[in-house]
């Protein structure tokens, strides 16, 4: 899918996401903790944010970002071709790619992931009692959370409070590439 569908779909479900919860901006700029001015841009599809910015704005909306980068509604079955997955470059050669998600009747994301030798993503506090599940299928990876690293092997498994700042990392020499999947509370205690 090319960028410019993705930044007028997230533009127009953030508007919409917004206007439902009769939201200010200034309310989702305290919620989020993104600059009203960066959600201005983002609302007018002027630029297309990072992950962790998408991923604020969808903990302050109570939605998953697999919501904020759907470009059309939600059928009852929904086929994800490999052209439309959202692809999200990390660094020179590392990519986080949404492959679908849900937010109803439970939030849910599968996201595929791959790390470059040295490359590392630090992931925000996702709402309480949010959960991640990986599984590594290639390479290393090294997991933080709380201060403490977990090495997670080729083939092992992990799972996660991720209601606290996070780490991925490849420490390795060799690509890292690890599944995930994000679940988080339909309902989210208020934050304000």
């Amino acid at each position: 899918m090319d960028p410019e569908t993705i930044t007028a779909a997230v533009a127009n479900n953030v508007r919409a996401q917004r206007a439902h919860r009769q939201m200010t901006l200034d309310e989702l700029a305290a919620r989020s903790g993104v600059s009203r001015g960066m959600l201005v841009q983002v609302e007018q599809g002027r630029t297309n944010p990072s992950i962790s910015t998408l991923t604020r704005i969808a903990d302050a909306l109570g939605v998953t970002v697999a919501r904020m980068v759907e470009v059309s509604d939600t059928p009852v079955v929904r086929v994800v071709s490999a052209a439309d997955v959202v692809t999200f470059p990390h660094g020179e050669s590392s990519t986080a790619r949404l492959l679908v998600g849900t937010d109803a009747p439970a939030i849910l994301e599968l996201w595929d992931w791959r790390l470059a030798p040295g490359d590392h993503h630090d992931g925000d506090a996702h709402p309480p009692g949010t959960r991640e599940m990986l599984t590594v299928l290639e390479g290393r990876l090294t997991l933080s959370v709380y201060g403490r690293s977990h090495v997670v092997e080729g083939g092992d498994a992990v799972v996660f409070s991720a209601d606290r700042p996070h780490r991925y990392a490849n420490e390795g020499d060799t690509p890292l590439r690890f599944m995930m999947v994000v679940t988080e509370p339909r309902e989210t205690p208020d934050r304000s």
